[in-house]
């Protein structure tokens, strides 16, 4: 959790609020298909659902008060993978820092899989 100071009082932000924020800025992104899940049961990796994005994305909270986001995707084929990247680390950095005030440190963006 991250705790923030303002001049009203003492704001508390959760992880899954994080989650949210960045499952839903990688997924609008063009050429992701969807978060990735690896199962620890059988080692695939499954294309999560709307409801349980969370799953596919680890938030870490850094003693200077930022964050810094792991998320792993599922991208459709024929898709330059590298300008994908890109597309989302900008976009995460951008949607949770302008949504709850935290800076982000580093965004890390692991592809899981390849769809046709």
């Amino acid at each position: 959790m991250v705790k923030l100071q303002s001049e009203k009082g003492m704001i508390t932000i959760s992880s899954a609020v994080f989650s949210n924020i960045t499952g839903n800025a990688a997924t609008n992104c063009f050429g992701v298909k969807g978060m990735a899940y690896r199962s620890m049961t059988d080692g695939l990796v499954h294309l999560l659902r709307k409801e349980a994005m969370s799953k596919g994305v680890q938030v870490l909270y850094n003693e200077d008060g930022t964050v810094s986001i792991r998320l792993h995707i599922i991208v459709e084929h024929g898709i330059n993978i590298t300008t994908v990247c890109r597309s989302i680390i900008s976009e995460v950095k951008y949607k949770v820092t302008k949504y709850t005030g935290v800076q982000v440190r580093s965004v890390d963006v692991c592809v899981d899989s390849i769809v046709l």
